[in-house]
């Protein structure tokens, strides 16, 4: 029976590693994949202090195939976040919104013995991506929770639309790269003018410090808002400079209420859209779109060790990681 290598939290919250034993035999469409590298995700911090397998943005090559597998082989290159199996015949799962399947694996639910943070998994084929060839693992691996929210929340808009994104951290940095590169005037909104030229440089074409600002004063009005931030944004702030009908959508994960100022909403008719992550054809398309267009996550390299997700864990919560940090194997 084959014996990995895994990291998991503790009660304590400092990782540990561990071994997880799998059968030998794979069966049906189950894949066993020898992880090259993660990413390091907001949510894992909310996982430190359980006893599970930490990780979710894995990347790694197959090195064997289950009696079912159809189109993956061994030595191809593939990705997982955080959704790994559905039952497949719900309502949901045969509408492809699998993501709201009600028997869903998601990461710190289901299969808490295996995750990316670890030197092999077996997952099913049919929530594996394959990863494209001229994609590195690095920037491959932010993508597969960090990239595929972003790319969900910018489903259906339009070229000449107005995005604004709220923060430029893990996955703000993301989102400008992928509205620009959709045809979107990008605003971006950060506390400070720190990362400004930063902004400009991912493809925004208005940065706007809000600390201290009485209002924001955009050149045009936002169809859309992705707001990337842990903390809620000033809402008085926000709502005059939101066009009729647009949308906001909040994507950093909080245990705190969502809070919002009632009549802007009914006057504008402004929607607050909660947004899972990405459907498995999603998730293909935005590999796909990413590489197409060359976007790249801004990384730091740590290497998959006790030590190292030690280190990127504690940069991370102390929201000193550029932009978004990767477990090397």
């Amino acid at each position: 029976m084959p014996t990995f290598t895994v990291f998991k939290g503790s009660k304590d919250g400092v990782v540990r590693q561990a071994t997880t034993t799998k059968p030998d035999e794979l069966k049906g469409d189950n894949v066993l994949v020898r992880i090259t590298a993660s990413g390091l995700c907001g949510t894992d911090l909310h996982y430190t202090h359980a006893d599970m397998v930490l990780g979710h943005e894995g990347v790694g090559v197959i090195e064997r195939v289950g009696p079912a597998v159809r189109s993956l082989k061994a030595g191809d290159r593939v990705g997982w976040g955080y959704e790994v199996d559905s039952c497949g015949a719900c309502a949901d799962c045969l509408s492809g919104a699998e993501t709201f399947c009600p028997e869903r694996a998601l990461y710190g639910e289901a299969n808490l013995d295996q995750g990316s943070f670890a030197s092999h998994a077996i997952w099913r084929e049919a929530f594996l991506h394959s990863i494209p060839d001229d994609m590195p693992d690095e920037h491959a691996a932010p993508l597969q929770c960090g990239g595929a929210t972003i790319f969900t929340a910018l489903l259906g808009v339009a070229p000449g639309e107005t995005v604004g994104i709220m923060g430029v951290g893990g996955l703000g940095h993301i989102a400008i790269q992928f509205a620009a590169k959709m045809g979107c005037r990008v605003v971006v909104f950060s506390g400070t003018d720190s990362k400004r030229e930063q902004a400009l440089n991912l493809g925004a074409h208005e940065f706007i410090a809000t600390k201290g600002a009485t209002e924001l004063g955009t050149r045009s009005l936002l169809n859309r808002l992705l707001v990337t931030t842990s903390a809620q944004p000033a809402w008085d702030l926000i709502l005059p400079v939101m066009a009729p009908r647009s949308v906001i959508y909040p994507l950093s994960v909080s245990d705190k209420p969502f809070e919002m100022p009632y009549m802007p909403l009914i006057f504008k008719g402004i929607r607050v859209q909660g947004s899972m992550v990405a459907t498995r054809n999603v998730h293909r398309r935005m590999l796909e779109f990413a590489a197409f267009h060359g976007i790249k996550p801004i990384v730091e390299k740590y290497p998959m060790t006790e030590d190292g997700i030690k280190g990127a864990l504690e940069r991370l919560a102390e929201g000193k990681v550029v932009f978004r940090a990767v477990m090397m194997n």
